[in-house]
């Protein structure tokens, strides 16, 4: 297929550890398909989520605005369908536009932008999740994280996730097939969202062992005593109920086993599409973009799973390959996933006619192109479960300062304390620093209004979701559908034609 305007096969993983791939997949890995893929593309090695969870970053990635522009704040708030999206903007263009699996979209638009989906959802769509900071004390088991994914870690041969994600890889080979075998001559964009390597720590025993015993780095900063956590910290250990679980050395390298297992499972199911890719001729017009949502502490500090600012859960993968288009390179400068959206645009030379006010993110394409990117400094919100009040992240160049409520400011100069050991917002040696990131702060967010914003957007979810299970229910789960009588051969189709058409390549 040639055509002035590239496709895109756009592949997601969920709550990958950035600090894992600190130039492709680190060393120990077994991912063979994305460290090459590593080599043919530019990385950005300091890449940043915009918020450590997943609908709310999900929501992000695709609209290239924070989750206090989205209202998308957490895992149940809904993501409104008048928010144009980068699948909104290739589709109007010509785009075929196609999701195969995870995106945690809430509320009844299940599409924004997406012209077909091929699975449903893997999390649910309504508002059940809602978090309750009038009640910052209660633990919501029935649906909160806990250390039983830490626990019960080890190996299954199918699971709730593997099945899902088996499902998410056929569906995106089977629909690449048949953009090889489209006569129409319109790009297209797909996107494969994969739920791996998200806890549970659970993996299939091919990929389990491939990571003998004591063949992963061992814990960089060893787990912090509960006294001394950071307030933030503090919240993060209640929530997943520590105190009625007792980890062992050998759950934690069990769960750290699986989840290097589950991106080698990760690695095969990329290869099966990245090959069907080729084989259907299209890899030399498609460019491919890897990234994960947002990342997994995997026991660093005693933290497992998201929801904090620290780099492992904060920090994640960035690849786009276009071999032709862009020369390979390590980039080391601060970028975030806000900034997929608009690259994606520029890459496709489409024109928002949008002065960007409403975007947070900026074009990556003068970097993909060889030149330097600015210094703006990149941005990061939490305000879901665990939290009490909206919290904040700058990073700019090597530091990064951390803000919520009343909680304690955190800075880290990362240059040279890279698993951010030492605090040094009290530190007069970097008053500069603070007053600076400080003065960016003040200027960008409001952070009363961002409150009261939550809030009220919490409490009105509450009252819905309990009336909505009041009664009949009618969910907003998508529902794939399959056309049996359009697929195949029937007896309104002329066998010759179908025949041929289904047919690649071509005799």
């Amino acid at each position: 297929m040639s055509q002035s305007k590239p496709n895109f096969i756009i592949i997601m993983v969920d709550q990958l550890n950035g600090t894992w791939f600190p130039d492709g997949p680190a060393d120990f890995l077994h991912a063979p398909t994305l460290k090459r893929l590593a080599r043919q593309s530019v990385r950005f090695s300091n890449t940043y989520c915009a918020s450590p969870l997943c609908a709310p970053s999900r929501a992000s990635f695709m609209s290239g605005q924070l989750p206090s522009k989205t209202g998308v704040y957490d895992n149940a708030a809904e993501f409104a369908s008048s928010i144009p999206t980068f699948a909104h903007y290739l589709r109007r263009t010509g785009y075929r536009t196609v999701l195969s699996g995870k995106m945690h979209f809430v509320g009844p638009d299940q599409m924004h932008g997406f012209e077909e989906r091929l699975t449903t959802d893997i999390y649910p769509v309504d508002f059940g999740w809602t978090p309750d900071w009038t009640k910052p004390d209660e633990r919501i088991d029935w649906w909160y994280h806990n250390l039983g994914s830490v626990t019960n870690a080890g190996t299954a041969e199918i699971t709730n996730q593997l099945e899902y994600d088996d499902e998410v890889a056929y569906h995106a080979k089977l629909r690449l097939y048949q953009f090889a075998r489209s006569e129409q001559d319109r790009p297209f964009c797909l996107t494969v969202s994969f739920t791996h390597p998200h806890d549970p720590y659970v993996a299939r025993k091919k990929y389990w062992d491939l990571y003998p015993e004591e063949s992963l780095p061992n814990i960089v900063v060893p787990p912090i005593s509960y006294a001394e956590q950071d307030i933030h910290s503090k919240r993060l250990f209640d929530m997943s109920d520590w105190r009625n679980y007792d980890l062992t050395t050998q759950m934690i390298a069990d769960s750290r086993r699986a989840y290097a297992a589950n991106i080698s499972y990760l690695d095969d199911k990329i290869s099966e599409l990245l090959t069907t890719l080729q084989e259907c001729q299209l890899d030399q017009d498609t460019i491919i973009l890897f990234t994960s949502d947002h990342g997994d502490m995997l026991g660093e500090r005693g933290l497992w799973f998201k929801m904090s600012f620290f780099e492992g859960s904060a920090r994640v993968p960035l690849m786009i390959s276009a071999p032709g288009r862009f020369a390979p390179a390590l980039v080391s400068s601060p970028a975030s996933t806000l900034d997929v959206m608009p690259t994606l645009l520029d890459l496709a030379g489409i024109n928002t006619g949008d002065p960007g006010h409403d975007l947070d993110g900026r074009s990556l394409l003068p970097t993909l192109l060889g030149g330097t990117q600015g210094t703006t400094p990149i941005s990061v919100e939490y305000a879901a479960e665990g939290s009490i009040a909206p919290m904040v992240m700058v990073r700019d160049g090597a530091f990064k300062m951390t803000r919520s409520g009343d909680d304690p400011d955190q800075l880290f100069n990362l240059a040279n304390d890279a698993n951010e050991v030492t605090n040094l917002a009290d530190d007069p040696d970097y008053t500069l620093e603070q007053q600076q990131l400080d003065a960016f702060i003040q200027q960008k967010w409001n952070l009363k209004h961002y409150d009261f914003d939550v809030r009220r957007s919490q409490s009105r979810r509450l009252v819905v979701y309990d009336a909505m299970r009041n009664g009949h229910y009618y969910p907003w789960d998508f529902q794939p559908l399959q056309k049996a009588s359009e697929r195949y051969m029937r007896n309104h189709m002329d066998l010759n034609i179908v025949e041929s058409e289904a047919r690649f390549p071509k005799k």
